[in-house]
């Protein structure tokens, strides 16, 4: 097939959203089919549309299942179409979803966001993380914890630089964000926190191998988000053997879990504080972290995600 891959992320961002459409795109290619991305498209020499985002590509969604009404339609639901838009812009929001002959989302717990008439239309597929190439090696002079997300409100992007203020004076806790400043503002907020909290080091927007390599040498990772459509980061972690302290929302118990042990209330810094002291302090709860987030890595699989899409299109196209 020739699929029309829609996301509102441009060539060169390093958001989620243009990873997601990129590997996407080369699970399609693997696959046999021609595809191309585009940030708008009608589809109209399309056999397929894939939209990452039911509302940000609600036009293109409009064009394709006029032009082409009995094609195939794949919409994303990224987290801010399940936990923003369908409140702030319910129409066209809704109305993607449905036009959509098959929605995806990337956790477990969005049927329970998402109105019940489109249960199913549902598919869950988790984004993959290929494994490190090489075991872990944490620092042993200091307690280092990455954040990996660009700056911007849903992320709650200096949560975790706030809780490092809490930490008791023989603390050896570092925080290490990787991530761009979604405006002017949030970056002049993370020079200023920078500059001011020594266990704080912001180093902007990063590569993904770079990415790669500063898991290897943290001792865990926090996931600070108010909102999440279900972060590849999570996984990429999850697949590093990183441990992973995370905000508790849908988003990240959809992935991680009910069970899972590294949880805190969202946007309270005083309950992460006390969280990553306990990793710093306890190694055997560190290490049950890593062991629930192994645990859970064989949901991350390049193979099953590749196999869920075939399964997906297969479905589509008979």
């Amino acid at each position: 097939m020739k699929i029309s891959l829609v996301t509102p992320a441009g060539k060169q961002s390093r958001s989620g959203n243009r990873a997601t459409a990129s590997r996407w795109a080369r699970i399609f290619r693997d696959l046999g089919h021609k595809v191309g991305i585009y940030v708008e498209d009608d589809g109209v020499d399309a056999d397929m549309m894939v939209a990452v985002h039911a509302w940000r590509s609600a036009e293109s969604i409009d064009r394709f299942a006029a032009i082409h009404p009995d094609r195939p339609l794949i919409v994303l639901l990224s987290g801010t179409d399940i936990y923003r838009f369908q409140e702030s812009h319910p129409e066209p929001t809704h109305a993607s979803m449905e036009k959509a002959t098959a929605l995806v989302c990337l956790h477990d717990l969005v049927h329970r966001a998402i109105p019940e008439q489109f249960h199913s239309k549902l598919h869950v597929i988790h984004q993959s993380a290929p494994p490190l190439p090489r075991p872990r090696a944490p620092s042993r002079n200091t307690f280092d914890i990455c954040v990996v997300g660009h700056l911007r409100e849903e992320k709650d992007s200096l949560r975790t630089a706030f809780a490092a203020r809490l930490a008791p004076s023989e603390s050896r806790l570092r925080v290490i964000h990787l991530g761009k400043a979604h405006n002017d503002e949030w970056a002049r907020d993370g020079a200023a926190e920078a500059a001011d909290n020594p266990r704080y080091f912001w180093r902007g927007e990063t590569p993904g191998w770079q990415v790669r390599r500063i898991f290897s040498q943290c001792h865990a990772m926090v996931i600070s988000s108010r909102m999440e459509g279900g972060a590849n980061v999570v996984s990429e972690a999850a697949a590093a053997g990183l441990p992973v302290v995370a905000s508790y929302i849908d988003g990240n118990v959809g992935l991680l879990g009910g069970d899972y042990e590294g949880y805190y209330p969202v946007a309270d810094e005083a309950a992460l504080a006390k969280v990553l002291h306990r990793a710093e302090t306890e190694p055997a709860f560190l290490k049950r972290l890593g062991e629930q987030c192994q645990a859970r890595a064989s949901l991350f699989e390049p193979a099953l995600e590749r196999a869920a899409w075939t399964r997906l299109l297969a479905t589509l196209t008979k």
